[in-house]
């Protein structure tokens, strides 16, 4: 599952829910912009900063989704964001957000920098100690279906969708969450077809997001090229009738010869 991706379009779409998860107030997130750094003359990228705008005095935060076991990701957190104060010449103090699935994957080595977790210069979450959906806000409810077991993640995605109805959550982007939430449980679930996922959703639901709409272009393409070429098709015998080969006509309508040929038997069998 593409973990990185899900959760930068997720703070990038909604900056908010970062600052939930951390303990603040969602309005902080006006007072950042998110992005993706990459650091000069490395082969190092954060996966997310959120920076102040407007040079307000409110820190960096440097975030981090890690769920692999990895005993250097503190290591590397640590000269990643050394490197990028040192290149960008930032005034603001820091901090460190790592976001885990659970605790057991927290295998980081944290012997040399064990005073940023006393002073809380760097932090982790583990998705899975939050309470249950219900009474989790709604952005970090999305959150915790990324690390649900497929057994319990659509019942979970059918709750989720039902709240975006409610009048509490209008201040969130509904279609932004349904789409979300439909990205989400495509990675999940890879083999799922377009059926199973309508009724995951529940129609009325999935017409609303982008990925039911490219779909239905989609089959809206395909429907005007079968139309393309049932004409193709019609137009072969009349050639046929005025002494054309089979290959002269698969060529000149960019049919296969095995198609012109069918038709042709078609044509001169009985009825």
């Amino acid at each position: 599952m593409k973990t990185d991706s899900i959760f930068y379009r997720l703070f990038q779409e909604f900056p908010h829910i970062f600052f939930e998860l951390i303990g603040n107030s969602g309005e902080t997130a006006n007072l950042y912009q998110f992005s993706s750094v990459e650091v000069k003359q490395t082969a190092f990228r954060i996966d997310g900063v959120f920076l102040p705008i407007q040079d307000r005095e409110v820190p960096i935060y440097f975030v981090e989704v890690q769920f692999q076991p990895d005993t250097e990701i503190y290591l590397r957190l640590v000269s990643e964001i050394s490197l990028y104060l040192r290149q960008n010449r930032r005034k603001n103090p820091w901090r460190g957000v790592v976001i885990y699935p659970s605790r057991d994957i927290d295998i980081g080595d944290k012997e040399d920098f064990i005073e940023f977790f006393h002073s809380q210069r760097i932090s982790r979450i583990y998705l899975n100690e939050f309470g249950s959906t219900a009474s989790l806000p709604i952005g970090i409810a999305t959150i915790k279906l990324v690390i649900e077991d497929k057994d319990t993640a659509i019942s979970t995605a059918r709750e989720l969708i039902n709240r975006t109805q409610q009048p509490v959550n209008l201040q969130l982007p509904q279609k932004q969450l349904l789409e979300l939430i439909e990205t989400i449980l495509v990675y999940k679930f890879p083999n799922m077809s377009q059926k199973e996922i309508e009724a995951m959703f529940g129609l009325s639901e999935l017409k609303q997001t982008r990925v039911y709409q490219e779909a239905r272009q989609e089959g809206k393409q395909e429907g005007e090229q079968e139309g393309k070429q049932k004409a193709k098709l019609e137009a072969v015998p009349k050639l046929l009738a005025l002494g054309l080969t089979v290959e002269q006509i698969a060529q000149a309508l960019d049919l296969d010869v095995a198609q012109v040929q069918q038709v042709e038997q078609q044509r001169l069998s009985p009825e």
